[in-house]
């Protein structure tokens, strides 16, 4: 563990929480980054990060912010395949099994981060629900308080 509490993961699986902290430069989600070997975005991360850019007012910059920092080498695109289906479906039966359903999108990007042998870097405590998940859920960072106008 390094003295900012980040310890190294080989392959850091991003959700949308901490790619959007990653691009606010969150210095622990930077260290986190800084120590992995790769960095995994899911394909659903993907999805949710074009809502969120055509909903903005910011969408070329964040298409191509996004686009650069798919094109480093240290970074890979983990695709949905028949593997990630049946980790998916194994977590979505044992969430409703214990009563705790969480949003169907981190389900996916939990079963991608199973499929791959990753570790979630999320700010989302809907993945404490899921302990087979290697997992670090940051708390959500404070706002800064709004000038009176």
């Amino acid at each position: 563990m390094t003295p900012s509490g980040v310890e190294a993961a080989t392959r850091l699986v991003l959700d949308t929480s901490a790619y959007s902290q990653f691009r606010a430069g969150h210095p622990r989600v930077l260290d986190f980054i800084a120590l992995a070997e790769l960095v995994i975005l899911p394909t659903i991360v993907l999805g949710e990060l074009e809502a969120g850019f055509q909903l903005g007012s910011r969408e070329r910059e964040n298409r191509t912010l996004l686009a650069e920092f798919l094109a480093e080498p240290f970074v890979s695109i983990l695709q949905v395949t028949p593997s990630v289906a049946r980790h998916y479906g194994r977590l979505f039966a044992e969430l409703r099994r214990a009563g705790t359903p969480i949003p169907l999108n981190d389900i996916w990007i939990a079963a991608a981060t199973l499929d791959c042998g990753g570790h979630l870097l999320t700010f989302d405590g809907h993945f404490d629900d899921l302990p087979s998940v290697d997992r670090t859920v940051l708390p959500v960072p404070a706002r800064h308080p709004r000038r009176p106008k």
